[in-house]
């Protein structure tokens, strides 16, 4: 079955740097666009970023643009997060989901839950001091 595990996360200082990475199993990932979101406490769940199967644009919520980068290893089934100078308003629990099609929907689409099928568990991040 579908399956999708997030590692990665932890407790890091303001400035420094995470790699969030989203390992999936059961469906052939290369065929897919995956999508990065984040939940804080008290805060609906956001969009973070999100990544077609081929040469399709990515996207970044504009939070995150310039500091965060979403990338993928079809080859190990993997899809990763890198995330920089954090700060502590980064801190959530960050799932990846599977879409439902190849591309990441756009005009903002692909922030909403609507396109994806399938969702981890989630990995915690916190930024503090």
């Amino acid at each position: 079955q579908v399956q999708l595990v997030e590692s990665g996360g932890g407790l890091v200082q303001p400035g420094g740097s995470l790699r969030l990475s989203c390992a999936s199993s059961g469906f052939t990932l290369d065929n897919y666009a995956i999508g990065w979101f984040r939940q804080a406490p008290g805060k609906e769940r956001e969009g973070v970023s999100c990544i077609s199967s081929s040469d399709d644009p990515t996207y970044y919520a504009d939070s995150v643009k310039g500091r965060f980068t979403i990338s993928r290893d079809n080859a190990k089934n993997t899809v990763y997060l890198q995330m920089n100078s954090l700060k502590p308003e980064d801190t959530a629990i960050y799932y990846c989901a599977k879409s439902s099609g190849r591309r990441c929907w756009g005009d903002g689409l692909w922030r909403a839950r609507g396109p994806y099928d399938y969702w981890g568990q989630g990995t915690q991040v916190t930024v503090s001091s």
